[in-house]
This record gives structure tokens, sequence and C-alpha cells, in this order.
């Protein structure tokens, strides 16, 4: 089972993935941990992510999926992954499609040899502010929530044609009770073949 959660910030990713990764006892990887987990350890990335973090800058794509990788290679990841936060744009889903189907032996060059499936939860962005402003968060008002928002959907919708493209897109309606979203993914997920 590897899944790459996808999905606007609000529509419950975090809380998704946590709780499939702990039913199906695979590790829930967040590329924000991962990287803080990785300075915090004093790996070789992490003290080069440090670097670039420290000046303000973005991780660059060769080092976040370096670190990824790495990441995905400690045993508890053997049995499958649910990645958060990552890919964010196409050339990274790319790249990680190509690193997936060389290190898995798919050999595929469309994707669908490899056991991949990219899940995006769908929220109406006016259910998506309601939910960011319910948090309370000093920093979240209405105007940075839609800018939060039109940003996700400029970086994203490519991504959802990219795996669309490649048949390894799941689309669940994430503006439910969360049981309801949570059942739902597990059928959609353990009744693919």
């Amino acid at each position: 089972m590897h899944l790459i959660f996808m999905g606007p910030p609000g529509a419950g990713k975090g809380t998704q993935a946590q709780l499939l990764a702990a039913l199906w006892k695979i590790p829930h990887i967040s590329t924000g941990d991962i990287l803080r987990a990785c300075v915090v350890a004093k790996t070789d990335l992490g003290q080069k992510a440090q670097s670039y973090m420290d000046k303000g800058e973005l991780v660059p794509d060769e080092l976040l999926m370096d670190i990824v990788q790495e990441r995905m290679n400690q045993p508890d990841a053997t049995a499958g992954w649910i990645l958060d936060g990552f890919p964010r744009t196409v050339p990274q889903a790319a790249f990680f499609d190509k690193l997936l189907c060389d290190v898995g032996g798919g050999g595929s060059s469309s994707g669908k040899d490899c056991d991949l499936r990219a899940v995006n939860l769908d929220v109406p962005d006016n259910i998506l502010v309601a939910r960011l402003l319910s948090r309370g968060r000093q920093d979240d008002n209405e105007e940075t929530i839609r800018r939060r928002l039109q940003v996700y959907r400029e970086q994203t919708e490519p991504l959802i044609e990219f795996y669309r493209n490649r048949e390894q897109l799941v689309v669940v309606d994430g503006d439910r009770a969360m049981e309801l979203v949570t059942a739902e993914l597990q059928q959609a997920l353990s009744g693919d073949s």
C-alpha cells in the first residue's frame, strides 16, 4: 500500500492519513516531520536542508527527494506508507514516479505498474474556509485562508491531472463526517487491485 494524500488545507488529509496508517500498520510520512527529524538527528541530509531553512529558503526538490527516499527505505516502510505533503508539483511527482518504478522494479513508463495511489480529498472552498476559521489560529483570517487555497489549487490542479492520466487517482468527497470519509477511503483503497 503506497499512498499519496493530497487535499487543500482543512480537508482532513492529516487526520485521515493517521487513521489509515494506524489501521493498516504502515507509517504516515509527513515531509515536514521528516525534515524536522533529519535536522534534529543532524543527518547529512538534515544539515544540508537546515542550511536552506536557516536562510528562509525552500529546500530544493532534489534534496527533498533524497530525504523522502531515505525515510521510505527504513524498515517500517517496507509494507507500505502514506505520504503527506509530497509531491507538491508535477516535476516532483514525475521524479517520484520514476524513483518508485525504478526501485519497485515496475519499469513501466506509464506508472500503472507502480503500486501507487494518489488520494485527493475534495472539499468546497467555503467549507474549508469555515473549518480553518473555526480552528482559531492567529494567522488564519478569511483573506489569508482564501489566498492559501488559491495557491494550493494553482499548484495542485496539474498534480491531480498528472495522477488521473496515470489512472492512479482516487477522489473522495471530504465534505462529510470523518467516519464516512474513512470508510470510503478504506473501501476505495482496499478494493483496488
